[in-house]
Order: structure tokens, then sequence, then C-alpha cells
């Protein structure tokens, strides 16, 4: 069992940056692939970024991509989530995952752990 906890969260201005992190429980960490995901009010949960155990691969939603860099410390069984330039359509609570083996994917449904979120309001 892997328990996930995000912080981070808060209000900001558009244009303005937050660093989202989240702790991960368990010795094995470096063999789980973590994800980000986020969801706004009345809309789906949307893939925003990933990253493979090692921190070697990683990969983005087109809408956030050159904004957000999503990073990993593996001694520190954490995982971070730099995002900048944000805007209004940022919106929305942001919750980490943690899948089981090495490679990332970009569904939901492919995670086996998740945190209870954490909300980022951008105001505009």
């Amino acid at each position: 069992q892997v328990q996930v906890v995000e912080s981070g969260g808060g209000l900001v201005q558009a244009g303005g940056s937050l660093r989202l992190s989240c702790a991960a429980s368990g010795r094995t960490f470096v063999t789980y692939a973590m994800g980000w995901f986020r969801q706004a009010p009345g809309k789906e949960r949307e893939f925003v970024a990933a990253i493979s155990g090692s921190g070697g691969s990683t990969n983005y939603a087109d809408s956030v991509k050159g904004r957000f860099t999503i990073s990993r410390d593996n001694a520190q069984n954490t995982v971070h989530l730099q995002m900048n330039s944000l805007n209004a359509e940022d919106t929305a609570v942001y919750y980490c995952a943690a899948r089981r083996g090495y490679t990332y994917t970009y569904s939901s449904v492919g995670y086996d752990y998740w945190g209870q979120g954490t909300q980022v309001t951008v105001s505009s």
C-alpha cells in the first residue's frame, strides 16, 4: 500500500507560478511511475504530466507543455509539479497518483494510488 499526499496548492494571479509537491510512502518509490491529473468543476479528470520511475522520461498534456515541469526526488520519495504562466483555465483540483511499474500512462485508470487533491485557483 502506498499513501500519496499532495501539497502546495493555493490562490495565484494569472501569470504567476505555483509548485505542487507530492509525498509518497513506501521503500520502493523508484518502482512507481507518478502522474499529475486535474479536475475542474463540471469537467472530467484530465492528464497533466507524468514521470517514469527513474525520472528519465516525462510527458505533458499539450495544454501545459512548456509551462509545467514534473520532477521527482527518489531519495525523498517526492514528486513536484512546477507550474508557470498560470491562467484561469488551470484552475482545478490537482491530484497526484502512483502507478506500479516504472512506466507511466496517460489514463487515470492506470494508476493504483491517489492523493486527496490540492486546490489551485488562478484569478484573472
